[in-house]
C-alpha cells in the first residue's frame, strides 16, 4: 500500500496508446524488435551521410591540385566520415542485430531492461544528431576522428568544432554502456531452460564478448574525453606540454580503447557469418568450441596490442618489441576462425544465395585485410607505412570488406524474420557483385599508392607525383559502391510493396529464431522453449542428425520440413500464429512491458545537459530538470501487474518480471 501511495503522487502524464500502431507507439515503444528496427534505420541514414562525405573526399582526390573543397572542409569531411562510420554506422547496426536477435536466439520474450534499452537508442540518436548539428554552425569537427593532442587543444583548435565532437562521443558512450549492461544481463539470465553457455549460438557468444569489450573499453575513452573537455572548457592542461601535460598520454588512452573497438566492430560480423555459413552449407559449424574460444581470445588479447598504433611515437625498442610480439600472436585466434569457416563450407551442400555470397566475401576480404595488418606488426615495416594510404587500404579491408559485408549478410539472412518477406534475390546479387567489385577497385589500389609514398590525410597532391591515375580509379570504385547501395534501397522498396509470404523458416535454419512465425509475434515465443542441443531447432527438424527421437512441438511453432500438418517449408500455414510484432498485442494473454515516454525524455534531457556545458548556465539548469523529470517518471511510472499464471501461457523465464522494464 505504501508503494501505491508513492506512485499515486507521480501519475503518468502521458497516456499510452491502446494499439501497437501509429508513430506515437514507436516513440513510446520498449519492444526490443522495434528498437532494433529504429537502430537499423537510423544507422543506415548515417551510413548514407558518411558515404556522401567519402564521395566528396574521393572527388577532391580524383585529380591532382584539385580545389573542389578547401583544406578546412576536407578536414571536417575526413573527421566526420571516420567518426560517423565507426560510432554512428557499424556499431549501431551491430546494436540493431543485438536488439532483434539476442532474445529470439536465446528463447526470451524481451531483453532484461526494456526501458533502459529504449533509453540507449534515444541517447544514441541524440548524440548522433548533436555531432552532425555542428555542420549547421559551421563548426564541424576538424581535428581527425582520432582526436590527437595537440590538434585538439585550444591554441590549435579554436571554436566549438572539437567540443561538438568530444561531447557527442560522450553521449554515444553512455548509450553504448547502457545497452551493453542490458545485453550482458539478458544473455546470462534470460536464456531458455537447457541452453547452457556451450549450447548458445555463436552469434550470441560474439554478442556477449562485444558487450564485455564495451564495458571495459568505453570508460577509458570516456575518461580521456572528460580530460580533453576540461582542457578546452575549464583551462586544465592534461595534454598541453607547455604546462606539463603529455600529448602521448592521449594516444595511449585513445588506442587502449581504439584497438578493442576494432573487435567491437568486427565480432558481430564474425558472429553473423558463423550462423550463415552453416545454414547455407547444410553442415554444423566446424569446430564450434574453437570458434568460441578464438572470439574470447581475440577480445582478451585486444587489450594488449594498442601500442602497435604508436610504433613511430618513440616508445623505445623494448616496448616496440613487446607490442610487435602481441600483435603477431593475436593473428593466431583470427586464423583459427578463418580455418573453421573454410572447414564449414568444405564438402557442404553450398547454396550461393545472397547471404552466403556476402559471407564468403567477408572471409576473403578479411583475409586480405588481415594479411596487410600482419605486415604492420613489424616496427620497421610499420615505420614506412604508418602515415601512408597503405594503412587506409588495410583498415578499410577489415572494417568495410569485413564488418559491412558481414552485416549485409545478416540483413539478407534475417530480413524474412524481420518482415515476413525476402529481399529480392536478383537485385541482392547485383548489390553484392557491384559492392564487391567497387570495394576492391576503391581500396586495393591504395596499397600501391601508399607504398609509393602518398601520405594519409592530405587534401590534394602535385601533378608530378604519379598518384593521379590510381586515385581516379579509387574514385570510380567509390561510385560503384554508391550504385550498389542504391540498388539495395531499390530492393528494399520493391520488397516493401510486396505481400508478405510469412515464411517462418525460409533458409532451413538451425537456431531458435526460425522456430517462430515471421514476422515475429509481439511476445516472441508463445511458450518458452526447452533446449537440448546446440542448434536445437535443427535437432527438432532432423532428430536423426543427433540420434534422438522426434520431439513434440510447442504451440505456435512451425512444423519441421516434411510434417504432414503443415505446408512445405517455403509456404507454411500461418493461420494460428497470432499477432505480428507490429499489430495489436491484445488477447494473447502474455504480460509484456508497458510502453513509456520517459526513456525519451531522460535521453533528451541528458543530451541537452551534455550540450549545455558549452553554453549558458541557465540552459544547463533546464536540461538537468528535463533529465531528472524523465528519470523520476521512469522510476515511479505505474506498472500493470502480470495476469495470473493460468492466464499467462508459457509464463516467463525465471526471474522475469514487469519490474525488469525499470
Amino acid at each position: 500500500m505504501a508503494e501505491e501511495a508513492v506512485i499515486s503522487k507521480f501519475p503518468n502524464p502521458f497516456p499510452r496508446p491502446k494499439t501497437n500502431r501509429g508513430w506515437i507507439s514507436w516513440v513510446m515503444t520498449v519492444d526490443h524488435k522495434r528498437i532494433g528496427t529504429m537502430y537499423g534505420i537510423t544507422a543506415f541514414v548515417f551510413f548514407l551521410v558518411g558515404g556522401i562525405e567519402a564521395l566528396i573526399m574521393r572527388l577532391q582526390l580524383a585529380r591532382a591540385d584539385s580545389d573542389l573543397v578547401s583544406p578546412e572542409v576536407f578536414n571536417q569531411l575526413f573527421t566526420m566520415h571516420g567518426t560517423t562510420m565507426i560510432f554512428l554506422v557499424v556499431m549501431p547496426i551491430g546494436a540493431a542485430f543485438f536488439n532483434w536477435m539476442i532474445p529470439l536466439m536465446i528463447g526470451a520474450r524481451d531483453v532484461a531492461f526494456p526501458r533502459l534499452n529504449a533509453f540507449s537508442y534515444w541517447l544514441f540518436l541524440s548524440g548522433g544528431l548533436f555531432i552532425n548539428l555542428s555542420f549547421a554552425f559551421n563548426a564541424a569537427p576538424n581535428a581527425g576522428w582520432f582526436g590527437y593532442a595537440n590538434l585538439t587543444e585550444v591554441p590549435y583548435s579554436l571554436g566549438d568544432n572539437t567540443t561538438f565532437w568530444l561531447i557527442g562521443l560522450q553521449l554515444l558512450g553512455v548509450a553504448s554502456l547502457a545497452a551493453a549492461f542490458n545485453f550482458i544481463i539478458t544473455i546470462i539470465n534470460l536464456r531458455a531452460p537447457g541452453m547452457s553457455f556451450m549450447k548458445m549460438p555463436v552469434f550470441i557468444w560474439m554478442s556477449l564478448i562485444v558487450q564485455i569489450l564495451l564495458v571495459l573499453a568505453f570508460p577509458v575513452i570516456t575518461v580521456a574525453l572528460i580530460e580533453l573537455q576540461f582542457d578546452r572548457l575549464y583551462g586544465t592542461n592534461f595534454f598541453n606540454p607547455v604546462a606539463g601535460g603529455e600529448p602521448v598520454f592521449w594516444q595511449h588512452m585513445f588506442w587502449l580503447f581504439g584497438h578493442p573497438e576494432v573487435y567491437i566492430l568486427i565480432l558481430p560480423a564474425m558472429g553473423i557469418v558463423s550462423e550463415v555459413l552453416p545454414t547455407f552449407s547444410r553442415k554444423p559449424l566446424y569446430g564450434y568450441p574453437f570458434v568460441v574460444m578464438a572470439g574470447a581470445s581475440i577480445a582478451f588479447m585486444g587489450f594488449f596490442v594498442w601500442s602497435h598504433h604508436m610504433f613511430t611515437v618513440g616508445l623505445g625498442p623494448a616496448a616496440n618489441a613487446a607490442f610487435a610480439l602481441s600483435t603477431m600472436a593475436i593473428a593466431i585466434p583470427t586464423g583459427v576462425k578463418i580455418f573453421n569457416w573454410i572447414g564449414t563450407v568444405w564438402g557442404g551442400q553450398v547454396r550461393l544465395q545472397t547471404p552466403m555470397l556476402f559471407s564468403l566475401a567477408f572471409v576473403a576480404l578479411f583475409i586480405v585485410g588481415g594479411l596487410s595488418g600482419i605486415a604492420h606488426a613489424s616496427p620497421p615495416t610499420d615505420a614506412q607505412q604508418q602515415d601512408t594510404y597503405f594503412i587506409v587500404a588495410h583498415f578499410h579491408y577489415v572494417l568495410f570488406g569485413g564488418s559491412m559485408f558481414g552485416l549485409f549478410a545478416g540483413v539478407y539472412y534475417w530480413w524474412p524474420k524481420f518482415t515476413g518477406k525476402r529481399l529480392g534475390e536478383t537485385l541482392g546479387k547485383w548489390h553484392f557483385w557491384l559492392m564487391f567489385i567497387g570495394m576492391n577497385i576503391t581500396f586495393f589500389p591504395m596499397h600501391w599508392v601508399g607504398l609509393d609514398g602518398m601520405p594519409r590525410r592530405i587534401f590534394t597532391y602535385p601533378a608530378d607525383s604519379g598518384w593521379e591515375t590510381i586515385n581516379s580509379w579509387s574514385t570510380i570504385g567509390a561510385f560503384i559502391i554508391a550504385l550498389s547501395i542504391l540498388l539495395f534501397i531499390v530492393n528494399y522498396f520493391r520488397t516493401w510493396r510486396r505481400e508478405p509470404t510469412y515464411e517462418a523458416d525460409p533458409w532451413d535454419g538451425r537456431t531458435l529464431e526460425w522456430s517462430i512465425p515471421s514476422p515475429v509475434p509481439v511476445y516472441n515465443f508463445k511458450e518458452i522453449p526447452t533446449v537440448e542441443y546446440l542448434d536445437d531447432w535443427w535437432a527438432q527438424k532432423y532428430p536423426e542428425s543427433v540420434n534422438a527421437e522426434p520431439r513434440e512441438r510447442s504451440p505456435g511453432q512451425p512444423a519441421p520440413a516434411g510434417a504432414e500438418d503443415m505446408l512445405p517449408l517455403n509456404g507454411q500455414d500461418v493461420s494460428s500464429y497470432g499477432a505480428s510484432s507490429y499489430g495489436d498485442d491484445e488477447d494473447h494473454g502474455i504480460h509484456l512491458p508497458d510502453k513509456s515516454y520517459y526513456p525519451l525524455i531522460a535521453a533528451v534531457g541528458f543530451a541537452f545537459f551534455g550540450g549545455s556545458l558549452m553554453s549558458a548556465w541557465w540552459l544547463t539548469l533546464i536540461a538537468g530538470f528535463i533529465m531528472m523529470f524523465g528519470i523520476m517518471g521512469w522510476i515511479f511510472e505505474p506498472v500493470n501487474d502480470p495476469p495470473p499464471e493460468e492466464e499467462n501461457p508459457g509464463g516467463h523465464p525465471e526471474g522475469y518480471s514487469a519490474e525488469a522494464g525499470h
